[in-house]
């Protein structure tokens, strides 16, 4: 039984904040290890304490400099696999190279399963991420794969935040059709969504809006925001439409390049997202983003798995919904 065993929390440099969190809620301290980069620009990890018959759960998250972090990750993995840890858990709240999950042209390589592959080899026994780009990547891995959702966290936030009864539920596009209908469902409103043509890749040409919106908050919903050109666009249709307020929710903030600009400009009210990438500076820098804190909902699948307890619940459930801490 995995609770025989001690629970031991190792943090990768990628996202110290999250995982300071979400130690405190589990009132573990976090294991103390050196992750450096040596004067060859080759990444060291020193474990300063034993790992022996442990479960491990590691710490990092796909953000910034992408693969110093997932290599981190994978040398941690390592470490404690040679170490004698007795189960070793990536927790990869935002996983990298999520959105390189198929073949979509001729000599196209599929880096998700490249990185499964990895993380496997490395000696990696479990996988906890959140909203992956495409739940297929989850049958890449021959280990299990534990794919949450911030969905119960995003309703929450509207619950207290917006007046429902007005609300519609909005997709930027087709593909995020399933997310925004299940969100719709579970609040009993309305939903609409953008048909997308597209000229070139990350290059909206047309964008048509089906569904009335009229005299609605309208929310937009999608797993990442990455440029926000999609949103920025999605939101001056929907005020055109006659919507009343215009708000984004969305799960991994990556925000690069021109991003901030765009929110600031745009008809966005707020742009809501969770804190699975650092997003200390963005809304620092940006008022109009709010972040919801999903450290309780990461704490309670470590303390569930480590505990042999069905993680299945926290699908559609807040952990204090639960009675937990």
């Amino acid at each position: 039984m995995q609770g025989s065993s001690a629970i031991k929390l190792l943090s990768g440099t990628s996202h110290s904040q999250l995982s300071q969190l979400i130690a405190k809620r589990l009132g573990i301290p976090l294991c103390n290890a050196t992750i450096e980069l040596n004067s060859a620009g080759e990444t060291t990890v020193a474990l300063q304490e034993s790992v022996r018959d442990d479960d491990v759960y590691i710490l990092n998250t796909g953000c910034g400099n992408v693969n110093q972090h997932l290599m981190e990750t994978m040398i941690m993995v390592h470490a404690c696999k040679i170490a004698s840890a007795s189960r070793i858990t990536a927790v990869i709240p935002h996983f990298p190279y999520a959105r390189q999950d198929k073949k979509d042209k001729s000599r196209a390589p599929i880096t998700a399963k490249l990185v499964a592959n990895m993380l496997q080899k490395a000696g990696c026994d479990h996988v906890i991420t959140m909203d992956l780009h495409a739940s297929q990547i989850q049958g890449f891995f021959d280990v299990p794969v534990d794919n949450l959702y911030a969905e119960p966290s995003t309703l929450q936030w509207m619950r207290d935040n917006c007046d429902v009864e007005n609300t519609v539920i909005v997709s930027p596009d087709a593909g995020g059709a399933k997310r925004a209908t299940s969100m719709a469902d579970k609040l009993n409103v309305d939903f609409a969504l953008f048909h997308k043509e597209r000229k070139k890749a990350n290059e909206v040409s047309r964008m048509v809006l089906v569904g009335s919106v009229t005299g609605k908050t309208a929310i937009l919903v999608d797993d990442m925001a990455d440029t926000c050109g999609t949103l920025g666009r999605a939101a001056k249709h929907l005020i055109e439409a006659g919507a009343e307020r215009v708000l984004a929710v969305v799960t991994h903030g990556i925000l690069t390049g021109p991003a901030l600009n765009v929110i600031t400009d745009s008809s966005l009210e707020k742009l809501v997202i969770t804190n699975t990438m650092p997003q200390q500076a963005n809304s620092e820098a940006c008022e109009k983003i709010e972040v919801i804190d999903i450290s309780q909902v990461l704490a309670e699948t470590i303390r569930r798995s480590h505990y042999g307890e069905s993680i299945s619940v926290l699908f559609s459930n807040l952990p204090y919904t639960l009675g937990a801490n």
